[in-house]
């Protein structure tokens, strides 16, 4: 079964080819015939990808014929070139339906095979006139066109897959580097702040043990403690991080999940009597664990980073993308499916300068009356996007709450 994308990609690609318009020329001249098209042939549809008409037989590219009434409808079957000098004269079509339907006395339609042995369509051509077709000549030059047809169908496919490759090897670079960044940075700055409190406080320990102040002794004990036990998190954190890779993908429900989460978040949302509202999402493929994991974390924040005398209100609704919308935004999308997930709450909000740190590891926002966590929880969300071969932006204001876009693909292939 071919999806109504799949078979405008095949009529572009066809459209692509430089020497279509030439190859359609030829056959008109050469055959003296009046009407020549490439055909896309499937088994339910015949599409019109190139046409030359000059006996105004009414058919332009992208156009379709009923695929009952072709003989090319046979040829898909049978694989073999049909080859008609004259109805009125041929054993076999003298009374056929399709020179009957469209009026034609001479045709000529051969299959052209993708390099995979795959059926694509045909070359044909019809005229209102008998005409000298059944020779090696003719016959010969109509299989050079199908091969080359074949030829360039198979270069521009390559060729698409080969830039679809290096854009995704170019993201995922990116996405490397970034997470080294990252790590660089935990390693020098986020990592060497509990551990010169465990170095500071140890010394004045020695110093209060010196001295035989047990008070002040017991107090530095819980202050290397808890410095200590912030290490060991922020060590855990890191780990379930790098961590983040499973695949184990299958086809999930969101809502369910997303229902799910609520549940898990009851206790938080009766305090504050949160409201979360959710709109159809299309089934897609995922990690079910990771997108629990997502909308946990994005939904305890829109809770969390509410406003003090508001109730908290989160929206959260689904599109599905249209080839152009994904390719801007998706330039390696490979022609599946794309679905936009936005959730907007009406919190607090984050200055413009804080959006491009917020998905970074134990990033926190520097405003006094923010609630404090570990910073781990966003950064979870952009691994699990990526995960998945998506990308998650943000969007907000102070005082204007939080718009989050999440773009996934619906499938795996």
């Amino acid at each position: 079964m071919y999806s109504d994308k799949s078979l405008s990609r095949d009529i572009e690609n066809v459209k692509q080819i430089p020497i279509v318009s030439t190859m359609l020329e030829v056959v008109c001249r050469t055959t003296g015939m009046g009407f020549a098209a490439i055909a896309r042939v499937t088994q339910d549809k015949w599409i019109a990808c190139s046409v030359r008409d000059e006996i105004l037989f009414g058919l332009e590219p992208g156009g379709e014929l009923p695929i009952e009434t072709t003989i090319c409808n046979e040829i898909r079957d049978s694989r073999k070139a049909v080859i008609i000098d004259d109805v009125g004269t041929d054993l076999t079509y003298a009374n056929h339906h399709t020179p009957q339907i469209y009026g034609f006395k001479s045709y000529i339609s051969v299959p052209i095979f993708l390099r995979n042995g795959e059926f694509f369509g045909t070359l044909c051509a019809i005229d209102p006139k008998p005409a000298d077709l059944n020779n090696a000549k003719t016959i010969g030059m109509f299989k050079l066109f199908t091969d080359l047809i074949s030829f360039h169908l198979h270069s521009i496919d390559v060729l698409e897959k080969s830039n679809a490759a290096v854009l995704d090897m170019n993201r995922q670079l990116t996405e490397s580097m970034d997470e080294n960044r990252q790590y660089q940075h935990i390693s020098s700055h986020n990592l060497q702040e509990p551990l010169r409190k465990i170095r500071m406080f140890s010394s004045m320990l020695i110093d209060a043990a010196e001295i035989k102040d047990t008070e002040k002794a017991k107090n530095l004990a819980l202050k290397i403690n808890a410095s200590a036990q912030k290490f060991s998190m922020m060590i855990k954190d890191l780990s379930d991080f790098s961590e983040l890779n499973d695949t184990s993908f299958e086809s999930i429900d969101l809502s369910s999940i997303i229902n799910d989460v609520c549940s898990q978040l009851n206790p938080e949302m009766e305090a504050k009597s949160a409201v979360v509202s959710v709109s159809e999402i299309p089934l897609i493929q995922a990690v079910p664990f990771q997108m629990e994991q997502l909308f946990y974390h994005l939904i305890h924040n829109g809770i969390k980073f509410s406003k003090k005398d508001d109730t908290p209100v989160i929206n959260i609704q689904a599109k599905m993308l249209s080839r152009e919308e994904v390719v801007k935004i998706i330039p390696t999308a490979k022609g599946i499916e794309f679905v936009e997930i936005s959730m907007e709450d009406n919190g607090i909000g984050i200055e413009k300068s804080q959006l491009e740190n917020i998905f970074d590891m134990f990033s926190q926002l520097p405003y006094d009356k923010t609630p404090k966590g570990r910073g781990i929880g966003l950064s979870y969300c952009r691994k699990i996007i990526r995960n998945h071969n998506g990308i998650i932006t943000s969007q907000s204001e102070p005082g204007k709450g939080t718009r989050f876009h999440i773009v996934l693909p619906v499938s795996r292939n």
